[in-house]
C-alpha cells in the first residue's frame, strides 16, 4: 500500500480516517492530495485517471435511519428511476448537508465509504472499472485503487444505477 501523503504531521482527521480504513481493508491504495479543483478533468488530471475514473460517492435516504452509498464514475449521474427500481422502492432523497456529516462523518465533498461513521450498504454502478479514484476523506485528496478491490473490499452490489450526465446551461 502506497501513501503518497504519508507526513506524521497530518493531522486532518477525516484523512487519518479514511487511510486507517483503507490500510484496514488490505486492498492497495495510494492517497495523493492535490488541493482544490475546479472540474472533474482537473481532478483526474491530479490524480493520474481517466474523468470516468474519479468516483464519487453519494449518500442517499431510503427512510428515517436508513442510508446506502452509491458509488457514480465521473461523467455519470445517478439514475433514480434505475436506483428506485433496483432496490424496489417508491421514494428516495439524498440528506442535506447536515444530515451527510452526520451519517458519515465526512463534509459534502469528501464522502468516501472508507472509515464513515456508519457503516453502509454500498451500490456500485456497473460501469465502474479499471483504476480508479475515491474521495480520501478532505477536500482535495483521493484514494486511488483498483475498481474491483474496491467493490470486493466495500462488499458492493453492482448494478446499473447510473446515466450519462446531462449537460447543464
Amino acid at each position: 500500500m502506497a501513501d503518497t501523503t504519508a507526513d506524521p504531521h497530518d493531522d486532518d482527521p477525516g484523512l487519518a480516517r479514511a487511510r486507517a480504513a483503507l490500510e484496514a481493508s488490505g486492498i492497495e491504495f495510494t492517497i495523493t492530495r492535490h488541493g482544490r479543483v475546479r472540474s472533474l478533468e482537473e481532478a483526474a488530471a491530479a490524480r493520474g485517471v481517466a474523468p470516468s475514473g474519479i468516483v464519487k460517492t453519494i449518500v442517499v435516504r431510503r427512510g428515517e435511519g436508513d442510508h446506502l452509498f452509491v458509488l457514480v464514475p465521473g461523467g455519470r449521474e445517478i439514475s433514480w428511476k434505475k436506483l428506485r427500481a433496483h432496490l424496489g422502492v417508491n421514494r428516495m432523497t439524498m440528506p442535506d448537508a447536515a444530515g451527510a456529516l452526520e451519517v458519515t462523518g465526512y463534509e459534502r465533498g469528501t464522502i468516501t465509504p472508507f472509515g464513515s461513521r456508519t457503516a453502509l450498504p454500498v451500490i456500485a454502478d456497473e460501469t465502474i472499472q479499471g483504476t480508479v479514484s475515491i474521495g480520501a476523506g478532505t477536500h482535495g485528496a483521493g484514494a486511488t485503487v483498483d475498481a474491483a478491490a474496491l467493490v470486493e473490499a466495500l462488499a458492493a452490489t453492482v448494478a446499473d444505477v447510473t446515466d450519462p450526465e446531462t449537460p447543464r446551461g
